[in-house]
């Protein structure tokens, strides 16, 4: 499972770090691929009127890009009511310090300074994200480092979902008031212990469990095997440990150096004209030791360079690199090279938004039948988190 934010037109960020793994992964798996535009609300929340247009823009997009419905689940995520309903469910169980504690959250407070984000919507972004993949039963989610963080948020999520929900009343009653005398830090540790021996089955963490009680002076050897019991007590999963599935493609720097983001302006977009491309990359900074012409150069102190290295072929790049090296050429033909290799990229993409955007049936189309698809697969899983909850209705 895998998504985006309805935030404005995509970027050659999102093709090459998202879109272009996609492709791959809708020949290998079951995939449910979101327009996120609740997530959008989080940092558009006063300016929301565009934020259903960039929906069907993003699904267009994608399928402009290859992203195939008879492979995909495409959908927009407002439209599936579970994804609401089970981050109000997931919040009345989530520590508020879990969330507080995600590096992003601070990092993009600081950087979105001039926007008013102190809100619970934009604290409870990665639960809201939790609930999108977990409502499917995800095992996969394909993304960045950078949210890396996230997936494991959702991880101990389902892992503590999990515990209060998947084992007996009586059983685990008795052993929350036994974790309630030992540290909280130590609690962490068995917990995490729990998840290894479930997923690995691996009696090691028996022992290992064994000897991190045995540090706590509070507990009888009795409740201690107690304990050490629990970790292999048969018990019904009902939430799904997602795994983060890492992009192998390096952080895509965009037209002012920064990381490449709508939130920075510094994007070039699927849909960017010819004049505004050139405009974009002849402006972008270069190795700042090439202040003149004959000045020689390194290119992996460019970000110039970066975006040469997804768009230009092999011997195009040993030029440029020689030449930067050399002062042979000039940074204003290194940026006419990579120009000419982005618009060979971009004109079969900017052709099918063209062609869909002509044809809105067989967008509603694509779009109504993957709402559909996706809701029949989050209802029934919605009935498991509900049955487990002891929740009517």
């Amino acid at each position: 499972m895998s998504g985006m934010r309805t935030t404005g037109s995509l970027h050659i960020g999102h093709y090459w770090g998202v879109i272009n793994n996609w492709l791959k992964l809708q020949d290998k798996y079951l995939c449910f691929f979101a327009a996120a535009d609740w997530h959008g609300l989080t940092t558009h929340y006063q300016d929301p009127a565009n934020i259903k247009q960039y929906s069907r823009d993003m699904i267009i997009d994608w399928l402009s890009c290859g992203v195939d419905p008879n492979k995909a689940v495409l959908f927009i995520q407002s439209q599936i009511s579970e994804h609401a309903e089970l981050h109000l469910l997931l919040s009345m169980l989530t520590p508020l310090s879990w969330l507080q504690r995600i590096p992003s959250y601070k990092d993009q407070q600081q950087k979105l300074a001039a926007k008013d984000i102190n809100t619970y919507g934009f604290l409870g972004y990665p639960l809201l994200q939790t609930a999108d993949i977990l409502i499917y039963g995800t095992h996969l989610v394909p993304v960045g480092a950078d949210q890396a963080s996230h997936i494991e948020l959702s991880r101990e999520i389902a892992r503590r979902f999990n515990w209060l929900y998947g084992t007996d009343i009586a059983t685990r009653q008795k052993v929350t008031d036994l974790l309630s005398k030992i540290k909280p830090e130590t609690v962490d540790a068995y917990m995490h212990i729990i998840s290894n021996y479930r997923e690995n089955a691996d009696n090691q963490m028996l022992k290992q469990a064994s000897e991190l009680l045995k540090s706590q002076g509070n507990l009888t050897r009795k409740e201690r095997d107690v304990l050490v019991r629990n970790i292999a007590t048969p018990y019904k999963p009902v939430l799904t440990e997602p795994r983060a599935l890492l992009s192998t493609i390096p952080l895509m720097l965009g037209t002012d150096g920064q990381k490449m983001s709508k939130s920075y302006g510094n994007t070039i977009s699927l849909r960017e004209t010819t004049d505004s491309l050139h405009q974009k990359i002849l402006k972008m900074p270069t190795d700042p030791a090439r202040i003149k012409r004959n000045d020689v150069g390194n290119p992996h102190k460019c970000p110039v360079f970066n975006l040469h290295n997804l768009y230009t072929a092999s011997d195009s790049k040993t030029w440029v690199i020689n030449g930067c090296t050399t002062a042979t050429i000039g940074c204003v033909d290194c940026k006419k090279c990579l120009i000419s290799n982005i618009e060979e990229h971009l004109i079969p993409i900017q052709q099918n938004i063209s062609d869909l955007e002509q044809n809105k049936d067989y967008v509603d189309d694509i779009i109504m039948q993957g709402n559909a698809k996706a809701r029949e697969v989050a209802q029934q899983n919605m009935s498991k988190i509900k049955a487990a909850m002891s929740i009517v209705g």
